[in-house]
């Protein structure tokens, strides 16, 4: 899938992301020169990490047929060592439905395992970027 973004030229930073048919818009926020309209690039990435773990244990709760009735997932982020090279993400599951503790481990177990997880903290991202001249 290619994922298109294009500058929303009513908004100063703001660009218009394209998922398929899905869109959303990312934006810098006010203190960056921004509009605040939607999240920023980093905000984007701390919630790829908790969709996908929330998405990893409803799948898995079906398949396996765990009482789950709702997951929440919140992402903290302390990025003060980015610069050197330290960024931290807390995510904090709530998971709702009548579950053991065997069950809430599992659960636990699982969504470390989500495929971003394993992405962000496993894998070497190799970045290729180009340029063209429009005219």
């Amino acid at each position: 899938m290619t994922i298109e973004i294009q500058h929303d030229p009513a908004l100063k930073l703001g660009q218009t992301v394209r998922f398929g048919s899905a869109t959303l818009t990312a934006d810098g926020t006010v203190a960056d020169g921004g509009d605040g309209t939607g999240p920023n690039p980093h905000d984007l990435y701390d919630a790829a990490l908790g969709a996908c773990k929330a998405m990893t244990v409803l799948w898995y709760a079906r398949r396996k047929a765990l009482p789950v009735e709702d997951v929440r997932v919140s992402v903290d982020r302390d990025a003060s060592g980015e610069r050197s090279g330290r960024y931290v993400l807390s995510a904090r599951m709530t998971v709702r439905g009548p579950l053991s503790p065997a069950q809430l481990e599992e659960l636990l177990a699982i969504a470390e395992k989500c495929p971003v997880h394993k992405l962000m903290t496993s894998v070497s991202t190799e970045i290729h970027t180009t340029l063209a001249l429009e005219s």
